[in-house]
């Protein structure tokens, strides 16, 4: 029996593109069954990958420049702009000036980072005359609440004795004034549609730096410290702007950028994966598929909630459609994932070795997992026969 098999996988933060986590993953099932059709649909969220795949996806083109980096060193930043008809597009994914891949191992401090170069490459695209900017909120290094991409769009941030606020979200929780004279007039004028996990808030029990604060190196004090800040950021843009985004559905993305998005760039949030299928080819290539083969950097509790191999899974469940999901980690509360979509999963890990190591060799992994998957698939097949 041939079998037509959809590879619908994310990118490895760190480690791996989307392309590249597709590419391995066929290579591994052509080793074991060579006769069957693989399809591919490497499945963007906003994250890593994103502007480069849309911008292929529809005949566009990259832009370069270099922008301010979480850090606050130049990093080498993009942005696309998608051909086809309709209004001039821009497609940002934040991560190209804000990501967690831009923050040194040694200097990750979620207090002292910044979006600032997110604001830059939106006024990159406002001087290209772009109508309509898309934004992918994902693999952030920050937690600044967008404050710094406010700055570079023109706001300024004072404390109660009318001084300026350095950068990072740890110097919020001083915020006493914002100042919007110098917002860039042309937002008023663009559309801007944010990709968000709609499942992230700003504040609350499952508030932005309590939930992803330790994943970017933030130590329990800091986290505390940038719980607070969120809090004095949040009223302070109720105060300047009447929009309460504490508890916005997808306001936490992104360290909170998307928080900043609503409050300054006059942006609308978009459950991610829902925005990003406009101009995707998966539930075509779909209707097609026998099997589907998702693959994340880490499949566990938080997978259900808006990460590409449940959203994938989902969809392909509901036509009837078995999802494997290969991950490099499998991590705490990961059966879960069996209620939202996905039907088996495996890590492609098979013996002890270090994040590094595992980052290193994610292309053989992945390939190798690919190859395993198919050949105890096929075992089930010829049982299936007997």
């Amino acid at each position: 029996m041939t079998l037509t098999i959809l590879i619908a996988p994310s990118g490895f933060k760190e480690s791996l593109s989307v392309n590249d986590v597709t590419c391995a993953i066929a290579e591994g099932v052509r080793r074991a069954m060579p006769d069957a059709c693989i399809l591919s649909a490497p499945m963007v969220d906003g994250g890593e990958g994103t502007t480069k795949a849309l911008v292929e996806a529809t005949g566009g083109r990259l832009h370069h420049a270099t922008v301010t980096g979480p850090v606050g060193d130049p990093v080498p930043g993009f942005w696309g702009e998608l051909g086809g008809a309709g209004p001039r597009t821009a497609v940002i994914e934040m991560a190209a000036a804000a990501g967690l891949s831009l923050v040194p191992r040694d200097r990750r401090d979620p207090t002292l980072t910044t979006s600032r170069g997110v604001g830059e490459l939106i006024l990159r695209a406002l001087d290209e005359g772009a109508e309509r900017i898309l934004i992918g909120c994902g693999d952030s290094g920050i937690n600044d609440g967008g404050a710094g991409m406010a700055c570079a769009l023109g706001a300024r941030l004072f404390d109660k004795a009318g001084r300026e606020l350095p950068e990072g979200g740890g110097a919020l929780g001083r915020l006493s004034q914002i100042d919007l004279a110098g917002l860039d007039p042309r937002l008023a004028h663009v559309r801007i549609d944010a990709a968000v996990n709609w499942h992230n808030t700003l504040l609350g029990p499952k508030g932005v730096a309590r939930v992803f604060g330790p994943q970017k190196g933030a130590t329990p004090d800091q986290v505390h410290l940038l719980d607070r800040a969120m809090e004095t950021w949040a009223k302070q843009i109720w105060v300047a702007t009447g929009k309460n985004v504490g508890s916005l559905p997808g306001a936490g993305a992104s360290g909170g950028l998307g928080a900043g998005l609503v409050a300054f760039a006059g942006a609308s949030l978009h459950p991610r994966f829902d925005i990003m299928r406009e101009y995707l080819d998966f539930e075509r290539l779909l209707d097609r598929a026998d099997l589907v083969i998702t693959a994340e950097g880490s499949l566990d509790g938080q997978s259900p909630y808006g990460k590409v191999p449940c959203e994938v899974g989902r969809i392909a469940a509901a036509r009837g459609i078995p999802t494997i999901a290969l991950a490099g980690t499998i991590g705490q509360g990961a059966s879960e994932t069996f209620q939202h979509g996905i039907a088996a999963f495996a890590s492609i890990v098979k013996r002890p070795c270090t994040l590094e190591e595992a980052i290193r060799m994610g292309d053989k992994l992945l390939r190798r997992a690919a190859e395993d998957t198919m050949r105890m698939l096929q075992v089930g097949q010829r049982l299936a026969l007997r």
